[in-house]
């Protein structure tokens, strides 16, 4: 069965003799080297020039976000963005187990605390109704308006949902549950540009989202992020902190406030530029492929099912996912996988799992570790 899996992504991605087919490679077919040239030859090529606000007035026209801003990396706008919302030193932060390492980082350094939910099964982001469960039975607002942990006695000022490979989280019900009990709502779109909830781009939906447009991204700029708003006087201080919050001033060099140096450099934001030029044709083959890949699973060989889309939204499948049976075929299939010249790779390792978080306070996780036990990505590079 493996054998004949590893074929047919071998044959979707025309893969020659020999050839390694890999998990997400970037594709550049567009403007980047004719962008790239132009900074050179205008020797903007650090953090200021056109191509950095060009960035930011093209993915709000993209997501129809009221103000974009851009960063060096999809880390550090998740940073800023938890700070923007308000989260500080012994806060605790709502989120989930299954994500990369950056999102339980960015709480890490400011000083908060995460505390993890568990997720849906078709989304594999954050569950409402587990996020609901929890906050019942652990936690209530007083008369300050802010959520507090009943056990802890910390404020519980922001909720971190992550759009899981592309797919989105239920996000409306998870910010309905957020204004209810009091909470920040700070969206990890770091993996889902082009996927759309209901309609509305992912990362508008809360109080700030964050992207990542790190090399393996559906979109790249080598390595960068942007911060996304629907408020545009926070989006505006949020430019100034991560400009090292400088006064302007034609020659003097004054700062009002403890300020980031997260600016993209010019260069960057040339790349981002090209790339999102071609967004379209670039969601057009991800998806083309996910549809082939939902077609060769649909009668669930050995147990093995295609993780589609969830309901009410378009997805960018930027990573395609499978899910075993179970951990010792996960693991078997890994092995094969990688062993024949096609790049798989499992779920990241659990936040919990990791000894920086391996004490952190979590509800109910089965849906969580189930997961981590038998999902694993399979190739969703773009064929142009």
């Amino acid at each position: 069965m493996f054998k004949d899996i590893v074929e047919m992504i071998r044959e979707r991605y025309r893969a020659a003799d020999g050839e390694r087919v890999m998990l997400h490679a970037p594709t550049f077919a567009g403007n980047e080297k004719r962008y790239l040239e132009e900074c050179i030859d205008s020797t903007f090529v650090s953090s200021v020039g056109p191509f950095v606000d060009r960035f930011e007035r093209d993915i709000e026209a993209y997501t129809d976000a009221r103000r974009a801003v851009v960063c060096v990396n999809g880390t550090n706008a998740l940073h800023m963005a938890m700070m923007l919302a308000g989260v500080e030193r012994d806060d605790e932060v709502l989120t989930q187990a299954l994500t990369f390492i950056a999102t339980c980082n960015a709480i890490s350094y400011i000083g908060a605390h995460p505390v993890f939910i568990d997720v849906d099964a078709d989304t594999m982001g954050l569950s409402p109704s587990a996020l609901e469960k929890w906050l019942e039975a652990n936690a209530g607002r007083r008369d300050d308006g802010c959520c507090y942990n009943r056990s802890t006695g910390r404020r519980i000022k922001a909720c971190v949902p992550m759009h899981t490979f592309g797919h989105p989280v239920r996000i409306d019900e998870i910010a309905a549950i957020c204004s209810r009990y009091g909470i920040e709502l700070v969206e990890d779109a770091a993996e889902s540009i082009g996927s759309l909830y209901k309609g509305r781009h992912t990362g508008t939906f809360g109080r700030v989202g964050a992207m990542s447009f790190n090399g393996n991204k559906t979109i790249t700029t080598g390595g960068g992020g942007m911060l996304l708003f629907n408020d545009e006087e926070l989006g505006a201080y949020a430019k100034h902190l991560t400009t090292q919050a400088k006064v302007p001033h034609p020659y003097e060099f004054v700062h009002d406030a403890i300020g980031y140096n997260y600016r993209m450099p010019n260069i960057n934001a040339a790349l981002g530029c090209a790339q999102l030029e071609q967004i379209d044709r670039f969601l057009e083959s991800k998806r083309a492929t996910a549809a082939v890949y939902a077609d060769y699973f649909a009668s669930e060989p050995c147990g093995i099912r295609f993780m589609k889309e969830p309901t009410d939204t378009r997805s960018n499948y930027w990573l395609c996912a499978i899910r075993m049976p179970d951990r010792e075929s996960r693991d078997a299939i890994l092995e094969y996988t990688n062993a024949h010249g096609v790049m798989t790779r499992p779920i990241w390792q659990l936040m919990t799992r990791l000894p920086m978080f391996e004490s952190a306070e979590r509800g109910n996780l089965s849906v969580t570790e189930a997961l981590a036990d038998t999902i694993v990505n399979i190739p969703s590079g773009v064929i142009l």
